[in-house]
Formats: C-alpha cells, sequence, structure tokens
C-alpha cells in the first residue's frame, strides 16, 4: 500500500485497559485524542478512561444492539475523511465483544483499519500460565444453553490447552463440566486480571474447584487448561 491521505477516513481499532487505567500504550492515548468520533461499548467506562488522560473526544455508544442506520452512518462518516476510533468495554476489541460487525463493514468498504494493540485479557492469562502455549484453542465465553453439552463432549479430543472466559456466576458450572469431560487436568485461572484483587489460582480441576474464590466467586476470569 501506498502513503495513506491525510483526507482519507480512517478506522482505529483501539485497545483499552482491562482494569488498571495506566494500561494504555502513549501511541493509543494520542490516536484517542485525535479522532474525530470514539465508539464505545460502555460510554461510562470510557469516559472515566478519558477523564484519567485528559481525552475529550466525543463519544457515541456501539454496542451489539446498534442499528443497521448507524452502521451506515459510520461507514458514511468515514467515506467523507473522519478519523474514527472503537474501543471495547475493556481490552482488544473484536475479541468476545460487538466490534466484530462494524470491522466487517469497514473492511468491505476499502477504508483503512488500524490496529492499535494493548491490554487484553487473554494474553494476560497466557503469558503467566506457565503452560506452552504455542499452540491453544480460544472459545470465549462458553454457549449458556443451545451447543454447550455438544462443544464440551467435543473438547476432549483436542491436543492442546484451552482457553475460555468466564463469569463469576458460571465459573463453578464451567469448571465442574470441564472437569467431568476432561478428566483432572491441570488449570490456571487468572481472576480480576490487573485490578485490585488480580488472583492466579493454579492446581487440577478438582483442586480449584474448592478454591474460596471459585466456591465464592467475584470478578471476571480467564481459564487456561493444560493439554492431557
Amino acid at each position: 500500500m501506498g502513503m495513506e491521505s491525510e483526507n482519507e477516513g480512517r478506522f482505529y481499532v483501539v485497545a483499552t485497559p482491562i482494569g488498571n487505567l495506566e494500561d494504555i500504550t502513549l501511541r493509543a492515548i494520542r490516536i484517542l485524542r485525535e479522532v474525530d468520533l470514539v465508539l464505545a461499548e460502555d460510554t461510562r467506562t470510557t469516559a472515566k478512561l478519558f477523564e484519567a488522560h485528559d481525552i475529550s473526544t466525543p463519544l457515541e455508544s456501539y454496542t451489539q444492539h446498534t442499528s443497521d442506520a448507524k452502521h451506515r452512518w459510520i461507514v458514511d462518516q468515514l467515506q467523507q475523511g473522519k478519523k474514527i476510533a472503537l474501543v471495547s468495554e475493556a481490552g482488544t476489541p473484536g475479541i468476545s465483544d460487538p466490534g466484530v460487525r462494524i470491522i466487517s463493514q469497514v473492511a468491505a468498504e476499502g477504508i483503512p483499519i488500524i490496529p492499535i494493540p494493548g491490554a487484553s485479557a487473554l494474553t494476560a492469562a497466557l503469558s503467566i500460565a506457565g503452560i506452552s502455549v504455542s499452540r491453544f484453542l480460544f472459545l470465549g465465553f462458553l454457549p449458556h444453553k443451545k451447543g454447550r453439552q455438544k462443544l464440551l463432549k467435543s473438547l476432549s479430543a483436542i491436543e492442546y490447552p484451552i482457553v475460555l472466559y468466564e463469569s463469576p456466576y458460571r465459573i463453578g458450572k464451567t469448571l465442574q463440566q470441564l472437569h467431568e469431560h476432561l478428566g483432572d487436568r491441570h488449570v490456571v485461572v487468572l481472576r480480576e486480571a490487573t485490578k485490585m484483587y488480580e488472583e492466579i489460582i493454579r492446581g487440577t480441576l478438582a483442586e480449584v474447584l474448592k478454591h474460596p474464590s471459585i466456591t465464592k466467586p467475584l470478578g471476571e476470569f480467564v481459564v487456561i487448561v493444560d493439554k492431557k
């Protein structure tokens, strides 16, 4: 590709902190200040980030419920030369959040998309796992009902570590079902990554199920189950 014109619209996909507000790059702060508009999954969360880093760019909501008309408006703004950034509630957009739809539409129009990398609960957990993760299967959040059992049954055939996100409401159930389908494998659980009560729990699935932070869970979890 040649040099992009300054008058050309650009769409920035910007990683933001997953907890600690210091976990944002200098480049991300600059881009969020320079763009014409920031699309945010949760404008209240992003407003706190903006206040912490002296960013005053206009904010608009972008969620899984954003209308087709709003999508067309966003693309139209970019085609007129506007610079727009997308942020999720926390971490890197496009991973287990609503960003995929607008990113695919912008890509289809041939508008430049620029990733601004940074914090991710997934990579944070992988980095401290102490498990070889040159290959792994990432499942995001497991389905709550439809397809859940079929997916769980299929996991026993996977020959590398399995990584997933889980909420405090289902962490116990999910670990119990993983134990039933995979046996008593080694597991690493990262709770509340980068936040005040960050915790790393290691052991077998049976051991971790008895841990106080699992029996009385609080916060968000990343689970890494080692291969057989």
